[in-house]
């Protein structure tokens, strides 16, 4: 550990202008052209075997040290967020409208930390895969990597992955086993009534009013539909219909967030959805038209495989350092689709620091905090070693 730790921090410096330039040069969800250009060049540097084009710019590096017949796979996002970053940071986003506010160039710079190490100590017996995914702010880049074989050609006895979080202790480490954060689908509502004059509203069907009474019956069903056992969000996020004050609207459209902590609730939620908005539409003669734009599944957690992580984090950082059953969020995260796929595995988080003045994710003056790049190297590079004995 000693060995493993120092290596680490002597390097630490060169990871952290990596992630200054990846924040300088952000790409939205599958346009990671140049940062997955540069992560497939580091390992095959390294003496990876890379292979690329899941996802379109999705990257996997494989090392195969000695006979061992176990393989772990360990993951990092690599795209950025079409937001204008508000903060001024010496790397600040050349971009305009793009900028890393979720810190996936934090996450890629840490995951190829551990990889420099790893493929320089090989202390390891057994098969290292390691993903960089595109896409995951778009929730389905992980699933376009599964799509196009990612267990398929390279198969993981387990699967893991990070994310940093503001608003958490600096260092620490969070686990939690089963249901860690929410499902998340979004739906289109489109409402189709027959427009008119404003002044004759007896010749039309008004679909803005048909819209209003669609929202408010949806709030029932987290109220009347879900156990107050049961964590459930059914948001309306934007409601457009019409412009003139004069005018009737024929058309009006709804755009939902839906959220659970368990999918049973998810298609409970997303059945209700469907019998409310033809219910609501067909009481006023209009119709309704229901897209169901994309959805990931829960992220759950397998019970063998966080003990595993928690005790390879016991290995380095302090008891105080550790929560073993930290809340569940309602933010959700595509390593659901790999998790749902391979259930040995486990998703944490490393606590950003919870000053109040440090944004959080998706905040235009959020920055990735590097003090997280040891500590998630040391985690992942550990937990590599002890996987794969």
């Amino acid at each position: 550990m000693k060995e493993l730790y120092q290596h680490i921090v002597n390097n630490q410096a060169q990871f952290i202008a990596l992630r200054h330039d990846l924040h300088q040069h952000p790409e939205i969800g599958l346009e990671e052209t140049r940062t997955s250009n540069i992560v497939a060049e580091k390992l095959q540097q390294w003496g990876y075997q890379v292979n690329r084009g899941m996802a379109k710019t999705g990257v996997v590096g494989t090392l195969k040290v000695g006979n061992g017949g176990k393989t772990l796979g360990l993951r990092a996002d690599m795209d950025a967020l079409p937001i204008t970053e508000g903060g001024n940071p010496a790397w600040r986003s050349t971009v305009a409208g793009k900028f890393h506010g979720c810190g996936h160039d934090g996450h890629t710079a840490t995951l190829l930390c551990a990889a420099e190490y790893l493929a320089k100590s090989r202390r390891f017996n057994g098969t290292l895969h390691l993903i960089f995914q595109p896409g995951e702010e778009l929730l389905y880049g992980g699933r376009l990597m599964l799509e196009d074989g990612l267990f398929r050609q390279f198969p993981c006895d387990a699967i893991y992955a990070l994310h940093n979080m503001p608003g958490l202790k600096k260092g620490h480490f969070y686990f939690k086993t089963g249901a860690m954060m929410a499902s998340s689908d979004t739906l289109h509502i489109e409402v189709i009534g027959k427009g008119g004059h404003g002044a004759f509203p007896e010749k039309s069907i008004d679909a803005t009013l048909v819209a209003c009474h669609i929202v408010v019956a949806l709030q029932t069903i987290v109220a009347r539909n879900t156990s107050p056992f049961d964590q459930a969000v059914v948001t309306v996020g934007s409601f457009c219909s019409g412009e003139a004050p004069n005018v009737i609207n024929a058309n009006a459209l709804l755009k939902l967030s839906v959220r659970a902590l368990d999918n049973g609730v998810r298609q409970r939620l997303l059945q209700r959805i469907r019998e409310i908005a033809h219910g609501q539409a067909q009481s006023f003669g209009a119709e309704v038209n229901i897209t169901h734009v994309n959805g990931s599944p829960v992220l759950v957690n397998g019970a063998d495989a966080t003990a595993f992580a928690i005790d390879v984090a016991r290995q380095f950082v302090s008891e105080e350092m550790i929560c073993t059953d930290a809340a569940a969020v309602m933010g959700s995260e595509d390593f659901a689709f790999m998790l749902e796929e391979n259930p040995n595995g486990s998703y944490l988080f490393i606590g950003a620091g919870d000053e109040p003045e440090r944004c959080l994710v998706h905040n235009p003056g959020y920055d990735f905090n590097d003090e997280l790049i040891v500590p998630g190297a040391l985690f992942f590079s550990h937990l590599a070693e002890k996987f794969l004995q």
